[in-house]
């Protein structure tokens, strides 16, 4: 009978992945692959977990194989219809919640929102939060409305959050205001050999991309966002490691003031910003 041992050492994955996996098919606590380590397994989950294998030695995403992804200390559900939570995109969160700290039952949107990673977090650290969350995707819709119900308290005092199927701001009701806009839009341009590698390879291309230089999903939130926003609101948008400049002078041009960007823990300018004051 095959053992954890045994897998662990002729898996071709690194021995992290592995374990990852192993827990997910077992339904194991961590600490159990070494205490447990020499117990015989089921034939059935040594199947289910080589398959799993295959398949991320194929390359397909850990996160995609196991349904999950932890993002700003909650657990996701993740599917092949939404971009994978990252923790870089944590700083988008972080930048929103200080935008909103002094306001009261403060009104959030998230452009954007594919598995509902940011707009929950934030719900989720601003309980008296009105959060309304739009997508194109009906699918990725799907996925962030499960999450919300299974991450967000129902009776918190901002309420449940609101979801939208549109194309950024098109089908949201014009007399909307908010204190704050976040977007985590398709930022990668389309001849980057990026998306041919890695991950990206099994994520939506459209949640990726905008099918041209990168900039054009960033352009059409900029300019719609201030007819959204309250005096002094504030957006905020993640970006390519190379697009900050660009970035802030497309805001500078569209009326925002204290226009800057913020750099993530390796140093890179990942998300751009400011305020609208007319």
């Amino acid at each position: 009978m095959t053992t954890v041992a045994e897998l662990l050492r002729g898996s071709p994955l690194p021995s992290l992945e592995t374990r990852v996996l192993l827990t997910h098919v077992l339904g194991w606590r961590r600490t159990e692959l070494i205490t447990r380590d020499s117990e015989p397994l089921d034939s059935a989950a040594v199947e289910r977990y080589r398959a799993l294998e295959a398949r991320r030695a194929d390359g397909e995403p850990i996160a995609q194989l196991v349904g999950v992804r932890e993002f700003f200390g909650l657990e996701f559900e993740v599917t092949p219809d939404v971009l994978i939570p990252r923790p870089e995109t944590e700083l988008l969160v972080e930048t929103a919640l200080a935008a909103i700290e002094a306001i009261a039952a403060p009104r959030v949107l998230d452009l954007g929102t594919g598995s509902g990673a940011i707009a929950i977090a934030i719900a989720s650290a601003r309980d008296d939060a009105h959060v309304r969350a739009v997508d194109r995707s009906e699918a990725a819709l799907g996925v962030a409305e499960r999450n919300a119900v299974k991450l967000l308290d129902a009776a918190r005092a901002g309420g449940t959050l609101t979801f939208t199927q549109s194309d950024w701001t098109e089908a949201l009701d014009p007399s909307l205001r908010f204190h704050a806009i976040v977007s985590n839009p398709p930022y990668i341009a389309d001849d980057d050999p990026h998306l041919h590698q890695g991950d990206l390879r099994f994520e939506p291309r459209g949640a990726l991309t905008d099918e041209a230089d990168g900039l054009s999903a960033i352009r059409a939130i900029v300019q719609a966002a201030p007819f959204l926003l309250v005096p002094n609101g504030a957006l905020w948008l993640e970006h390519g490691y190379d697009q900050a400049a660009e970035v802030r002078a497309l805001l500078t041009a569209r009326g925002f003031t204290g226009v800057h960007s913020k750099t993530d823990i390796a140093g890179i300018e990942r998300i751009s910003g400011g305020i609208f004051t007319a």
